[in-house]
């Protein structure tokens, strides 16, 4: 375990460790009863399932999402849909989830669930991030950046699938008391140093992204560690 200047790094072997020290966190906020925002993409799967395994009854937790696509809930592009198969469905009792109304237009979706975030705290917010530095649906240089009164706006897409999103904001992620980057494997290497060791920077969303009011982690296997300037 190491820390830069605002970030703690916990850097594993490989992806199933960083998997497993992710589903820990899942399954500890889970017991908590807390309120927990998940990430969609593929990097998570596998802790969710750990976190299914390790904590079957989230019963008092509420579920978030920190960005969604555009499409039908049974969409295979569907956050909503990966999280269900990897983690809700696998659950004896699940959370109080609170699903992106993606039957609605992307602003009134957005629209909808900035109310629904409205007075709500936060507990953990887990977080992928992408090759090109982008995490959630907030994309390097995006307007959504800037965004400082709104906790969720659309997004146009910052990469394929080529669909419209809805995204959690910055000021919405850093509510959360800890907010928990995972990323593996090599593509995601350079992402990593440019968001967790150097100065934050509009083109690296990732890098905007800290708990406001609490501690932000970064679990990274070595590869995706590899080109931070570790001691």
């Amino acid at each position: 375990m190491h820390a830069s200047a605002d970030v703690e790094l916990v850097v594993v072997p490989g992806p199933e460790e960083a998997a497993a020290a992710a589903a820990d966190v899942l399954a500890r906020s889970a017991r908590a009863g807390g309120s927990i925002v998940l990430a969609g993409g593929t990097t998570p799967r596998r802790a969710y399932e750990l976190a299914a395994a390790a904590c079957p009854d989230w019963g008092s937790a509420q579920a978030w999402f920190g960005d969604e696509r555009c499409v039908a809930r049974g969409d295979p592009r569907s956050n909503e849909l990966l999280v269900r198969r990897a983690l809700l469905d696998r659950l004896a009792v699940p959370p109080t989830v609170h699903a992106v109304p993606t039957e609605l237009s992307p602003a009134a979706a957005a629209a909808a669930y900035d109310r629904a975030l409205r007075g709500v705290r936060l507990d953990l917010a887990l977080l992928g991030l992408g090759a090109d530095g982008h995490t959630a649906s907030l994309f390097p240089n995006a307007p959504s950046l800037t965004e400082r009164d709104r906790l969720a706006v659309a997004a146009a897409p910052g990469l394929p699938p080529p669909v419209e999103r809805v995204t959690m904001t910055i000021p919405a992620l850093a509510s959360a008391g800890r907010v928990v980057f995972l990323a593996t494997g090599t593509d995601k290497a350079d992402a990593a140093r440019r968001a967790f060791a150097e100065p934050p920077s509009p083109a690296t969303p990732a890098s905007l992204v800290r708990s406001a009011r609490g501690t932000t982690t970064a679990i990274l296997d070595e590869a995706a560690a590899a080109l931070l300037p570790i001691a």
